[in-house]
């Protein structure tokens, strides 16, 4: 049987993945490195879920530690726009080397299926990291199973999060009321 590290974002994300792995042959351990989670009760809530949820489908589960929130604000702080790149190459490129440092014959990530992640951006930056490492990329389009996912995650009474993971995309969340707000500070105020 392949021996498969699933870098994991989140519990509700890897739902369909495991699924997905599990109907090929393929059982799965779960990896945990996000450092881009923020803020700490958010990266908590995700990371507590994947614990409980991990159990519950005795899948085993590998947690590295790391809120990484300096770190990951100091790699993207010079091209905000574009920090997804970065984010990725700091997640993938850990995954890898823990699967060829451990064992591994191949990794992989829930982030596939996400259909609002910049896909082939990942599978380029996930090739490399495993030509780096020397370990195999089993690369999967886990986006069918994405609607699906989500739907037996909130079944499952799972923690669901708002936004991708970095305190960024959590203000893009956000953009139109801050935009709102920011057009007209005081109105509220003002009809009182």
């Amino acid at each position: 049987m392949t021996k498969t590290l699933l870098h994991t974002c989140c519990a509700p994300c890897s739902v369909s993945c495991v699924e997905q792995l599990r109907t090929e042959g393929i059982e799965p351990v779960s990896y945990w490195f996000n450092p881009n989670i923020h803020p700490y009760q958010e990266y908590k809530a995700r990371r507590d879920t994947l614990i409980g949820y991990a159990k519950q489908i005795n899948m085993e589960l590998i947690v590295q530690e790391d809120y990484g929130l300096r770190e990951f604000t100091c790699a993207v702080a010079e091209d905000i726009d574009h920090r997804c790149g970065t984010c990725y190459e700091m997640r993938l490129d850990r995954a890898a080397e823990f699967a060829a440092e451990n064992g591994f014959d191949s990794f992989t990530s829930t982030l596939f299926v996400s259909p609002y992640q910049q896909h082939e951006r990942m599978a380029q930056i996930a090739e490399q990291a495993a030509r780096k490492w020397g370990v195999s990329f089993l690369y999967r389009d886990f986006r069918p199973g994405f609607r699906s996912g989500q739907q037996q995650a909130r079944e499952l009474g799972l923690y669901m999060q708002k936004y991708c993971g970095c305190i960024f995309s959590e203000e893009d969340r956000y953009a139109k009321q801050i935009l709102r707000d920011q057009q007209e500070p005081l109105k509220h105020f003002q009809n009182r």
